[in-house]
């Protein structure tokens, strides 16, 4: 799990050969006039969706996982708080994943909770489970789905 500004998102370049395409991508773009909407900028490798997160609690929150697909979230109309547990202690162990869908649900709270605002970001890898969207407010963000 990374967090951090996204005037230092650059930095994290390195780390996928598709960071980059994101990343130039994200410059093209006027964060704040974005719609709901979900873009394909390398088909089956890199996807932007803009979504809203409704409102969720850390208690209806639920940890989840990917397996095919690193997250990046960048939360754009207001504050989201974000659970990370690591996926190895995620419960229970034989949850089940949704290929279709590269998803995974497990039970239970996160062990951490950090606060994201805009202008910042988190990266989340297939070993970083997380519980986006703990807001008391729907919000509008960013997902990059980048291909791990």
């Amino acid at each position: 799990m990374i967090i951090d500004k996204i005037e230092n998102i650059e930095k994290y370049a390195s780390i996928n050969p598709l960071f980059p395409k994101a990343i130039a991508y994200l410059k093209t773009v006027d964060i704040n006039a974005l719609e709901v909407s979900k873009t394909t900028i390398v088909e089956g490798e890199l996807m932007m969706n803009v979504a809203l997160a409704k409102p969720k609690t850390k208690e209806t929150a639920r940890l989840e996982t990917h397996c095919k697909f690193i997250d990046i979230q960048i939360p754009i109309t207001g504050e989201e708080i974000m659970g990370y547990t690591p996926t190895a202690d995620c419960q229970p162990k034989d949850a089940a994943y949704d290929s279709a869908k590269d998803i995974t649900f497990y039970e239970g709270p996160a062990e951490s909770y950090i606060t994201v605002k805009p202008g910042m970001f988190a990266i989340f890898f297939p070993e970083d489970g997380h519980a986006p969207g703990i807001t008391p407010v729907e919000l509008k963000k960013i997902i990059f789905k980048v291909k791990a």
